[in-house]
């Protein structure tokens, strides 16, 4: 019989145990800082029905390569980012939740996009978004970025230093109106603003030319990038408006103790999606990554689900785009979580099963890692190995002079000093090691 594979299929994520355990303490030191600043951790179905997460009847014209699937008369598919769920969520609940409405998300999310480096098939993500109805202050967009960079800074001896970048739709759309650049040109440029730094200045200034075949207009779009966006003042009241926001709202980072943001208006992002302010964080010592972080603010969370008007700010951590990333290249030192097991409780014989099991449940109850060999047959010499090899920092040893004495035999696996100690002697030791 041919054997079956053991590989993964593309895009899907299995880390070694010592990896996954710092992936969990990652996440969870994140998540502390999300549940501190009163975030609503939500459990949120990973299947929707396809009318929920896309709007089009042709499922092979469907953009973001969802995996679909049909059950009887139903059409399904797996959640590709947190926003359609929350919005289909918040909409399904507006008389049970308080406003503004502050909701996180950590869950595994599916894009049926072609595998590469930092893109996934199967990925975590985490989310948090901040709604409110009608109306919603920006200065909910500066604490969002706020609590994501505490959230990053919780993790920093891992990723290092990050930086967030700061843009405003606003500006564009005033900027746009002000050049009198047509619908089609103002997303042509929007994508061609969304994709400035991978394409260069050349490519970029050749892009603007093929769009406008203006060489005044041009200057002023790229002049942009190179003198600021305060040379636009009383332009026009668009252009005032959107410009004080944008200052303003530095000025809101700064009180809030955010100092790593800078304003770069090459950060466009979801171009049919944000309507105001944007940011993207950056790890400054892993470049190579991209975007560790993003999100900005949308008019209208749930309008395909609610008639009432809801305004939301919102982020997503690529969670597994920064970890398994990392973790994948041995970017990470992993030494504290490979020995994640303070005591191996070793039984020499099947008489002495029950006594060691008292030893095991005391040990546990006491808030040590404890793990038993129970093949009580086995010689010593395996126990010991196996104890050695799980990178146990002390071994209880459990024979028939231990059960007779109410005692342990507590060998320290680094110093092979080995002594007989009382239960509650023991712990103490271990503890205090």
């Amino acid at each position: 019989m041919d054997l079956k594979p053991t590989k993964p299929l593309s895009g899907f994520i299995e880390l070694l145990p010592a990896q996954q355990r710092c992936f969990d303490y990652c996440a969870n030191k994140m998540q502390n800082v999300l549940q501190l600043a009163g975030f609503s951790l939500l459990d949120l179905p990973a299947i929707e029905r396809a009318e929920v997460l896309t709007d089009k009847d042709n499922w092979d014209e469907i953009e973001t390569q969802m995996f679909l699937f049909q059950k009887g008369d139903t059409k399904m598919g797996l959640r590709y980012d947190g926003t359609v769920g929350l919005s289909r969520y918040v909409a399904g609940h507006l008389n049970n939740l308080v406003f503004p409405f502050r909701a996180s998300q950590f869950s595994k999310r599916y894009r049926g996009e072609r595998a590469q480096r930092g893109r996934y098939r199967e990925f975590y993500q985490m989310d948090l978004d901040i709604m409110g109805i009608n109306s919603l202050s920006t200065n909910y967009d500066a604490e969002i970025i706020s609590v994501i960079g505490a959230a990053l800074d919780s993790v920093a001896e891992f990723i290092g230093p990050n930086e967030v970048r700061v843009g405003s739709r606003p500006f564009w759309d005033a900027l746009f109106d002000y050049l009198e650049l047509n619908e089609k040109q103002k997303k042509e440029i929007f994508v061609l603003i969304d994709k400035k730094d991978k394409m260069g200045d050349d490519d970029f200034s050749e892009g603007l030319k093929d769009t406008l075949n203006n060489p005044d207009k041009e200057n002023i779009i790229k002049s942009v990038f190179a003198d600021g966006y305060k040379k636009f003042v009383k332009k026009s009241e668009k252009l005032d408006a959107a410009i004080a926001e944008l200052t303003d709202f530095m000025k809101v980072l700064d009180g809030m103790g955010v100092k790593n943001a800078i304003i770069d208006l090459s950060i466009a992002r979801g171009l049919a999606y944000y309507t105001g302010l944007v940011f993207e964080f950056k790890l400054i010592n892993h470049p190579e990554l991209g975007t560790a972080a993003g999100g900005g603010r949308y008019a209208d969370l749930a309008g395909k689900f609610s008639k009432t008007k809801i305004i939301g700010v919102g982020a997503a951590i690529g969670f597994s785009r920064i970890f398994a990333s990392m973790l994948e290249n041995n970017q990470i030192d992993l030494t504290r979580f490979s020995e994640p097991i303070d005591v191996a409780v070793l039984v020499m014989g099947d008489e002495n099963l029950q006594y060691a099991m008292q030893v095991l449940n005391e040990l546990r109850g006491a808030g040590i890692p404890s793990v038993p060999y129970l093949d009580t047959d086995k010689k010593f010499k395996n126990q010991i190995e196996y104890a050695d090899k799980i990178g146990a920092r002390f071994a209880a040893i459990i024979g028939e002079t231990e059960v007779v004495n109410n005692v342990i035999a507590l060998k320290d696996m680094k110093s092979g000093n080995q002594e007989t100690l009382s239960l509650a002697d023991a712990i103490k030791k271990i503890k205090g090691a």
